[in-house]
């Protein structure tokens, strides 16, 4: 495989880390992309990537190498049992058997059928698992690639012949919840039917601040749809489910964009497509009107605020989102409070933005950072301890492929999520710190720097855009240290601007 010139090889030595890298790739080029370890536990370490790829829908070739049959159960080294290794969560499990050149022929269309399960041909895309047995020696050389057959075709899942009319009388109140797998083309086209267009950290171009507006029950109560329309994931919002509970309007899924969750069971109609297949009536102009003078005043109050000498949670998250956009440059979001800051509080995002939200894990994401970026350019947004969990991930950076990636990671020493959380209040605060804060000691910027990337720490807006500039304009990993307040000032921030922002929402609607 590494002989090939129509591939392109990255390299790295942790395969948990190449897991989330491919990952990265797939995400990037929406393309399946192979992963290729050795076995044992070099395949269990890419569980993890799996499982996410499985939930976010990314197209994966998990390919595993294995000994032969006769060396299993005997006690032989690196084997283990790696059949229906990851269980359901990939789309087509492959073991052929020992490789030999006498089965060649079999070779295009086993490749076939793992690279359409993967891409989704005929059904929702994700990773699938060949598991390979070779004997020794256990090297070889590139040969002539099979003919090609140009009869083959590739599965189509089964149409749906439900009809997809009579969603929206005209002048209705519609509300579309938007989350992964949903394109910038497809917010415009619901805009422009005066749709109120709401979505997840990575959807460009929705309606910013609904999560801090809805905090306010006077504008809930405003703000009550006629009808939901809902594509894809769910937001990071727990306040939007909430009010989406409560107001108990009409909710249609629409499979265009893949999966739809629904871990609330408020959808009662599924059907095939988009809403703009099934609907030109045009909504409430006057309800989308309320709804973008209300983000409009918020995102108004926060430029005012932006100007802060001294840095903190929010204003990171709106300074990395703000230069993504302006650069043109893809962002990819941590999980816990970045992917929600961003969701919240930043401005409407006009790059390609992706986030691990299939599992929601810290898991790898410093390494879907670097697939993202490899020979392109990226951001990333992470807490210290997501950092921290995936620091293998700076050992090869972004490896032969060349590239940029700035690395800004938020560090609140600890797990600032669960500062929100009730937890905070229950316990005692030694015994919070030991068991959710989770503070580790580390110099985050000597740890990069000893990974031999470019680093540094700010505390500042300006110092944070400066160091922004500083290394999207040159090769490589650099890592941005915003020092922040501590975890229990963001909570009390975020509660004074949430509160401010029910104010503002307040003097729109007079």
């Amino acid at each position: 495989m590494s002989a090939r010139s129509e591939l392109r090889l990255h390299v790295r030595l942790d395969e948990r880390s190449a897991g989330f890298f491919a990952l990265g790739r797939a995400l990037a080029t929406k393309l399946p992309v192979a992963v290729v370890v050795t076995s044992g536990t070099a395949a269990a370490e890419l569980h993890a990537a799996v499982a996410e790829a499985d939930l976010a829908f990314v197209p994966l070739l998990v390919i595993t190498a294995d000994r032969p049959p006769e060396l299993h159960g005997v006690g032989a080294p690196q084997v283990i049992e790696q059949g229906h290794l990851y269980g359901d969560m990939v789309r087509l499990f492959q073991e052929p058997g020992v490789a030999s050149t006498e089965r060649a022929t079999s070779w295009r269309p086993l490749a076939r059928a793992l690279w359409s399960a993967a891409r989704g041909d005929a059904g929702p895309p994700g990773p699938v698992h060949l598991n390979t047995a070779f004997v020794e020696p256990l090297v070889g050389t590139a040969g002539n690639l099979p003919n090609s057959d140009n009869t083959w075709v590739a599965p189509r899942a089964p149409s749906v012949t439900s009809s997809a009319t009579g969603f929206v009388s005209t002048g209705q109140k519609v509300l579309c919840v938007l989350g992964r797998g949903v394109s910038p083309s497809l917010v415009d086209e619901c805009t422009s039917r005066e749709w109120v267009v709401l979505g997840d950290a990575t959807a460009q171009g929705t309606l910013p601040h609904f999560d801090a507006m809805l905090r306010s029950d006077e504008f809930a109560q405003r703000m009550r749809p006629d009808v939901v329309f809902r594509l894809g994931g769910l937001p990071a919002s727990k306040v939007l489910g909430e009010r989406l509970r409560e107001w108990g309007a009409r909710t249609v899924a629409f499979t265009g964009a893949g999966f739809v969750a629904d871990p609330d069971q408020l959808i009662s109609e599924i059907v095939d497509g988009f809403p703009s297949d099934a609907n030109s009536q045009k909504g409430d102009a006057n309800y989308a009107a309320s709804w973008h003078a209300a983000a409009h005043s918020v995102e108004q109050w926060l430029e005012s605020v932006d100007g802060a000498e001294a840095l903190n949670e929010i204003l990171v998250a709106r300074s990395v989102v703000a230069t993504a956009s302006e650069r043109g440059v893809s962002l990819v979001i941590g999980s816990s409070m970045p992917v929600r800051d961003v969701e919240w509080w930043a401005s409407p995002r006009q790059s390609p933005t992706f986030a691990n939200r299939g599992v929601n894990g810290i898991d790898g994401v410093v390494s879907t950072v670097l697939g993202v970026g490899a020979a392109s350019q990226v951001l990333g947004l992470v807490g210290d301890l997501t950092m921290l969990h995936d620091v293998s991930g700076l050992v090869d950076g972004l490896g032969s492929a060349g590239g940029t990636a700035v690395l800004v990671v938020v560090d609140n020493r600890g797990g600032g999520i669960f500062s929100f959380l009730p937890q905070s209040s229950v316990l005692e605060h030694e015994r919070f710190e030991l068991l959710f804060g989770t503070p580790r000691p580390h110099d985050l910027e000597a740890i990069a720097r000893a990974f031999g990337h470019e680093a540094t720490t700010v505390s500042t807006r300006e110092a944070l855009r400066a160091a922004l500039g500083k290394g999207l304009a040159r090769e490589g990993v650099s890592v941005v240290v915003a020092s922040v307040p501590s975890r229990e000032e963001n909570v009390r921030l975020h509660d004074e601007w949430n509160s401010h922002v029910a104010a503002l929402v307040r003097l729109e609607d007079g």
